[in-house]
């Protein structure tokens, strides 16, 4: 696949700054399909920084994968800070790992439950007291492309927040 391919050379730089924090990520990926976890495991010895994590596509994969109450989620809209957030620290927790990482967006092609326009998706990013977020916009309907965009953004997010983290 040309997207991993494309993605190894950054997940390798993730996975030696995770391994040099001695600390391991545990992933949600929603509209990226699985996209994040996969490019962290082209990494050789992932079992050393990667705990796991799942797909969050439907209420029932996000009730099994977070175990979190259904009132965790009042007054939130999937795709905004919030809501990813919440997901990026509920999985970091579920799985026990020191890093979260979540997305939440509209890849298109098709209409959103919510109405949120397709190319737009928000990562985030939880950590040992730290927290951040970024916005993918794409202002595509391209389905394919935009998974991919959303999976660069949520590495380049992922990166980013374990450099600044020291």
């Amino acid at each position: 696949m040309d997207l991993l391919r494309e993605l190894h050379p950054q997940a390798v730089r993730i996975a030696d700054l995770l391994r040099a924090r001695n600390e391991k990520v545990a992933v949600a990926d929603g509209a990226t399909g699985g996209l994040i976890g996969a490019s962290l495991l082209t990494v050789p010895g992932a079992l050393k920084f990667y705990v796991g994590g799942g797909i969050v596509y439907s209420f029932k994969a996000r009730d099994a994968l977070f175990d979190l109450p259904r009132d965790a989620y009042e007054g939130m809209r999937s795709v905004t800070e919030e809501y990813a957030l919440l997901q990026a620290r509920a999985i970091r927790d579920r799985l026990g790992a020191a890093w979260g990482i979540a997305e939440s967006g509209s890849a298109g092609a098709s209409k959103h439950p919510l109405g949120v326009a397709s190319g737009r998706s928000i990562s985030a990013v939880a950590g040992p007291e730290f927290y951040q977020t970024a916005l993918t916009e794409t202002q595509s309907d391209d389905r394919i492309d935009n998974m991919a965009a959303f999976t660069r953004g949520a590495l380049n997010l992922l990166e980013e927040a374990l450099i600044r983290a020291g």
